[in-house]
């Protein structure tokens, strides 16, 4: 039975009523911790295309910060998550701001147009390790670009198309980005909101503006905007003239993927940097084993991809699994509180991903705006970016859900790269307010904290199940972050020095 709001109980999950499916994670889980070569290794060359085997599955140390998987490998992260699916397969389903405005774009399609966005990167003069600031709204051409930045080894840098200009600068200069890709204004609910003009000002902040070179624009409503000539091209425009195949350029596991910006509580942010093998294979299971994500299956991760769900669970995860992905342009609440479940009834859809703050908002407006409409097509909920409170949990499990979907509560972080505590759908029980059990190879420890001023620096580990203290990670995993983009002191002083040995979480 579900829980009520007042007394916390363990649901079963609706599909492992006995325990089974439950006892086989727990021997698998067993076995990542025990022998984690062997488990990503067989993982890795099933769920991966690889250019050139890899030699070695995992090497180095957090105390070094020398973190290596998959060495010697050779791969692309784009034709991992386009060119080697079935071409006539759904990809994107894409809803823009309106609710009748729709793209459904194939796996075909979206490999062509990729690699026309990877030809206007090479004619502009980017190269593989070049870095390319992304500042554009939630569509389809958003994840092309993403994805044409991998296919010639380019490192992306996307930035949240509602920071400001001066937060974009910071992000600009900190990795030397002389390209830019943005859109003429991005649409949310009834504002317009004109993304160029933020990239107008953003280069005029620079300490040295000449450092931007090119700024492609993907025209999303065609109202004007300040054109710099020599400088600034229309994204599309430029696409056209170029051929639709671009070949994949052969990229080590360990280069970089992406970087993706945290705010620093104090001193600049920090440009979080993932790497290529680990960051999509770990993406790609836990796509498919949080979720329980079937062939024929539509998923519907409703975050931005500004923020690392949506790399990780709108674009790589679900591309590089061959998954069929739903973007949403728009609001939860726009034109009305309803417009997620219509969502629902008219795609069909069957897993829905969203934070705790929408659900909470929209509990706030009752029942009816969910009732009205046909959900039946959901098997799995789930929550991320917060604890979820046992109110809006009950909320979610027995309205939206009908009392009959899995929900998957995950903990994780930029970055962890992906889910490092989650429930599995349709083998681990839930119980409400918790993120479960750590995924395969997520080892987790909680250590006892240490008195400041006191002299120790001893790591005390806590054993038992009730315990408090400083939620840390025990050994590196294939998603993890590599190093703070040209600080890697930085990055051993605020992950990997606190407590020598474990990577520090940063969390209770």
């Amino acid at each position: 039975m579900a829980e009520t709001a007042n007394a916390v109980s363990i649901t079963p999950s609706q599909g492992d009523p006995d325990g089974g499916k439950f006892k086989e994670y727990q021997t698998m889980y067993n076995y990542s911790i025990h022998n984690p070569e062997e488990f990503f290794a067989k993982e890795a060359i099933e769920r991966l295309s690889w250019i050139r085997p890899f030699d070695t599955v995992k090497a180095g140390t957090l105390e070094e910060g020398n973190m290596q998987w998959f060495t010697g490998g050779q791969l692309n992260a784009c034709y991992n998550a386009c060119d080697r699916h079935d071409p006539s397969k759904t990809a994107i389903i894409w809803e823009g701001n309106e609710p009748t405005d729709i793209k459904t774009i194939t796996y075909g399609e979206m490999t062509n147009r990729v690699s026309q966005y990877a030809n206007v990167l090479k004619s502009v003069g980017v190269v593989k390790g070049d870095r390319i600031v992304i500042y554009m709204p939630m569509v389809a051409e958003t994840a092309y670009a993403m994805l044409a930045c991998a296919r010639i080894g380019a490192v992306h840098s996307v930035v949240f198309a509602g920071f400001s200009a001066e937060s974009l600068a910071a992000r600009i200069d900190d990795a030397e980005c002389a390209v830019i890709m943005t859109s003429d204004y991005g649409l949310r609910g009834p504002k317009s909101i004109p993304l160029k003009k933020v990239v107008d000002d953003a280069i005029a902040l620079l300490p040295d503006p000449s450092l931007v070179k090119t700024v492609l624009s993907y025209k999303r409503t065609g109202e004007s905007v300040n054109w710099v000539d020599g400088r600034d091209l229309w994204l599309d425009d430029e696409a056209d003239k170029q051929r639709p195949y671009c070949p994949c350029e052969p990229m080590d596991a360990e280069d970089p993927l992406f970087l993706l910006y945290t705010s620093g509580s104090t001193g600049k942010p920090k440009g979080i940097m993932h790497t290529t093998a680990g960051y999509m294979l770990m993406t790609s299971m836990t796509f498919e084993k949080t979720f329980g994500y079937e062939d024929g299956d539509l998923f519907a991760c409703v975050a931005d991809v500004g923020w690392i769900t949506g790399h990780s669970y709108i674009v790589y995860g679900p591309l590089g699994r061959g998954g069929t992905t739903f973007m949403f342009e728009s609001l939860p609440t726009y034109p009305d509180y309803g417009r997620y479940w219509d969502m629902v009834q008219r795609h069909k859809i069957n897993i829905f991903y969203t934070a705790p703050t929408a659900i909470r908002a929209l509990m706030k407006m009752g029942d009816d705006p969910v009732k009205k409409y046909d959900l039946s097509s959901l098997k799995t909920l789930g929550t991320v970016g917060e604890p979820i409170n046992p109110e809006a949990w009950k909320w979610y499990y027995e309205v939206v859900g009908g009392s009959r979907c899995d929900i998957v509560d995950t903990y994780w972080q930029t970055e962890t790269g992906a889910h490092a505590i989650t429930g599995l759908s349709g083998v681990t029980p839930m119980k409400s307010g918790s993120a479960s059990f750590p995924f395969y190879g997520i080892e987790l420890v909680v250590i006892e904290p240490t008195v400041e001023g006191s002299g120790d620096t001893s790591i005390r580990i806590m054993e038992g199940n009730d315990v408090s203290g400083i939620l840390a990670i025990k050994t590196h995993w294939p998603s993890m972050v590599r190093t703070v983009y040209g600080d890697h002191q930085r990055f051993m002083n605020t992950y990997l020095t606190a407590y020598p040995g474990y990577y520090f979480a940063g969390d209770g």
